[in-house]
């Protein structure tokens, strides 16, 4: 499944809505405002909470937890690296990896040498716009909710 996700470029809070491939809105994404560290829950169209995100704090590299129905289901750690993008998830669906390129802008994720989603950045957008590729056979909401993590990482100017 394809998905496009546009976050807003002016905004008291970080929200955005994530399309699919039609354009249609499918998802909401919400910040909590005020919080120490990074925050989020995807939510549908009538505003239920379908996943919540949150950085875990005092970590020399970055680290999240993505939370479904109050259990913690993966955790995504930013790999030591100077010259690319990496990170490993640790989850109850296994380990995958994440493979990105130097900018940011173009990431794999990979469950040993399968490509279970791919991330793609698009470069001259007023806003970030990337739109995220997702197997059909995969959870979609923790496929978003990892692309929404890699994203913070890697373009987070806070």
């Amino acid at each position: 499944m394809k998905y496009q996700i546009k976050q807003k470029i002016f905004s008291i809070a970080d929200g955005f809505k994530i399309k699919n491939d039609a354009g249609e809105d499918v998802y909401t994404v919400k910040s909590q405002l005020l919080s120490i560290g990074n925050k989020l829950k995807i939510l549908d169209l009538s505003g239920s909470e379908l996943c919540y995100i949150e950085q875990k704090l005092l970590k020399f590299m970055p680290e999240y937890k993505i939370i479904i129905s109050g259990q913690e289901i993966a955790t995504v750690k930013k790999k030591f690296s100077l010259l690319r993008n990496n990170f490993i998830i640790n989850g109850n669906g296994g380990d995958f990896t994440v493979e990105g390129n130097y900018t940011g802008h173009e990431f794999k994720i990979k469950n040993g040498n399968t490509v279970v989603a791919v991330i793609s950045k698009k470069f001259f957008s007023m806003s970030d716009t990337y739109g995220v590729e997702i197997d059909d056979g995969q959870d979609q909401i923790v496929g978003l909710a990892l692309a929404i993590v890699i994203d913070m990482v890697c373009h987070d100017k806070k």
